[in-house]
Formats: C-alpha cells, sequence, structure tokens
C-alpha cells in the first residue's frame, strides 16, 4: 500500500508534466553561483522530518528499495547530483556512547524537491538485509542500521541529516543542448532521477533542456525497475531528447547467452556512445562499486576494436571534465 501523500504528488506531477511543466518555488534556489556544501557536519547536523516512505520495487524484486521523501523545511539546499549524510539514532558499537558514523545517500530529488516547493530532498534505499552463508536465515543484527531505520521510518518520525555533500555529479548546465550518457545500477539511479525532473518535469527558467538525456539502468527484473513510470512518461513526451535501455539480468541474456548487464547494453550501442564521446557529451556512472570493473573492461575492448587506446580516451574524457563516477 503507498501512502496516499506520495502517490498523490508522484502522479500529479507526471500527468501536470505530460500537459505542461510544473511550475517550481523560490526560484531563488538557481541564484547560487556554487553549490552549497556541508551546510551541517556530523557534530552538528540538521534534525529533519520523514513525510513519507514508500516501497519502489515489485513482489518478485529480491529485497527492497524504498523511496524517502525528507523534510528540511528549505534549510538544507541541495543541487542535483549531491549527496545527504545520514546519521542513523543509536550509539556506534565500535565507540560506545560515541553516535554513529554518517552513511552517504544520493539525493533522489531536484533541488525543488517532489512536491517543488524547494521543502524537501528524496531518497532512493535499499535494505540491506545480511543472510547467513550456513543457515541462508536472516541475521537482523548484522542488518544494515541506516538503511533498516530509513525504510522502516514512519512518517513524523526525526532523521539527523548532514551535508549537503559531493561535486563530482553535479550536472554541467553550460550548455543546455548538451548529451548526457547516465549509467545506473539499481539505486544509483537516484541522481539521474533528480536531473531527468529538471530537464522534463520542472518548469526552469534558467533550464531549458534540449540535449540527449539517455538513461542505461541495470536492474534484477522488471519487478526491481526503479521510477520505470516516470522515465517512460518522458520518452512518449520528448521522443527526441530521452532515450532509456533497460538491463534486466535475470530476465534477459546477452549476445553470449549469459546474463545481461548494464555493460552488455554499453556494448550494444558502443558506436553511438563512443560518437556522442567525441563530440563532448558527459558520461555519468553511479551505483555499487561492483559494476565499474565490467563496464570498464568493455570499454576498453571496444576502443581496441576501434584502433583506440582506452587509456588516453580515458584520461582525455577525465581532462574534458566528461567523465563522472560515484560508487559505493
Amino acid at each position: 500500500m503507498r501512502p496516499r501523500h506520495t502517490n498523490k504528488v508522484l502522479c500529479m506531477s507526471v500527468q501536470q508534466s505530460s500537459k505542461s511543466k510544473v511550475s517550481v518555488t523560490p526560484l531563488d534556489l538557481e541564484s547560487a553561483k556554487e553549490p552549497p556544501l556541508n551546510t551541517y557536519k556530523q557534530k552538528e547536523p540538521y534534525t529533519a522530518t520523514i513525510l513519507s516512505v514508500e516501497r519502489l520495487v515489485g513482489p518478485k524484486a529480491p529485497g527492497e528499495t524504498c523511496h524517502i521523501v525528507i523534510d528540511h523545511g528549505g534549510n538544507v539546499p541541495y543541487w542535483e547530483g549531491q549527496s545527504f549524510g545520514v546519521i542513523p539514532p543509536g550509539e556506534n558499537p565500535k565507540k560506545p556512547g560515541a553516535p554513529h558514523n554518517v552513511r552517504l545517500y544520493s539525493i533522489a530529488s531536484t533541488r525543488y524537491g517532489d512536491n517543488f516547493d524547494g521543502r524537501t530532498g528524496s531518497l532512493c534505499v535499499r535494505r540491506a538485509v545480511y543472510y547467513d552463508p550456513v543457515t541462508g536465515k536472516e541475521d537482523p543484527s548484522k542488518n544494515g542500521v541506516c538503511s533498516n531505520f530509513l525504510c522502516n521510518a514512519k512518517p513524523g518520525d526525526k532523521i539527523q541529516l548532514t551535508g549537503p555533500s559531493g561535486k563530482i555529479m553535479l550536472l554541467p548546465e553550460e550548455d543546455p543542448n548538451a548529451t548526457h550518457i547516465m549509467i545506473a545500477t539499481g539505486t544509483g539511479v537516484a541522481p539521474f532521477r533528480g536531473y531527468l525532473r529538471r530537464m522534463f518535469m520542472e518548469d526552469v527558467p534558467n533550464y531549458r533542456f534540449g540535449g540527449l538525456a539517455w538513461l542505461f539502468l541495470g536492474v534484477a527484473n522488471s519487478d526491481s525497475l526503479l521510477y520505470d513510470e516516470e522515465f517512460t512518461s518522458y520518452l512518449k513526451q520528448y521522443p527526441d531528447n530521452f532515450r532509456y535501455d533497460k538491463a534486466l539480468s535475470r530476465e534477459q541474456k546477452n549476445k553470449s547467452g549469459g546474463k545481461m548487464y548494464v555493460q552488455d547494453k554499453i556494448e550494444e550501442y558502443s558506436d553511438e556512445i563512443f560518437k556522442l564521446l567525441d563530440s563532448g557529451a558527459h558520461i555519468y556512472f553511479c551505483g555499487l562499486k561492483g559494476m565499474m570493473p565490467g563496464i570498464q573492461d568493455t570499454l576498453k575492448r571496444v576502443a581496441e576494436q576501434r584502433g583506440e587506446s582506452w587509456e588516453q580516451k580515458l584520461s582525455q574524457l577525465k581532462k574534458n571534465k566528461q567523465w563522472h563516477v560515484e560508487v559505493y
């Protein structure tokens, strides 16, 4: 059962955006020249309030992923692509009497939040559950402290926030007609949901996106897709500006008959991707750090097939600030 509040906001936002873009406030969130950084720190976090917690995945998804909307009252402004730190309640088992360490989560909303009023920020969190390798049973004592606190939270619960932090995943907006290739596994889709809402859902007077946004999302199966309705609605409304490719590892096969991962999708479209990168496209990677070796191997192999050196190409992409990676 979805909380009615979030459901209403989400549906309303998609319906509105199909007619016209949604107006956002306060527009002075656009006026800063630099992103806000570390407004709140571990020693003095901001006490925010949970507005809603919604399960995002279907019954056949392995594990549970939740969308959590946090009311910060407009006091912790951030930019798309940044992270919040969360300090879960309780004491640090390694330092008795001290609070838990900060856990970082990529923000899954634009600076205006899901209610378009600049007062909330959203997180996309997968519940970390530990299963004993011998018995196969869940061991709650080893479950992720913060992800379970967040997924179990109720509207009205208080939450200690730090941040915002991070500059590597900020959306470069100098050229509103640029190409942005986004590669996500699982909850790594969070910052890209923020980018895409800014590009396609919100009416931001000083950012009129006219380029190409191309999202590759890797998850286990159809029930594990995150924000799929939202992304599919952009495809219908902006077919010339948005592409959306899914790699469902437990449902699709790659060309060798193995499981379909995001790197297989990248390989499938490698000619186009390399041409876009040569023309200045930005490429972003977000998700578990285990995603990167397979992706790097694929890009290296494709580069070599094209007679290029991947090491040289990668150093050029980094030098040109086209390469953005946030893995955890």
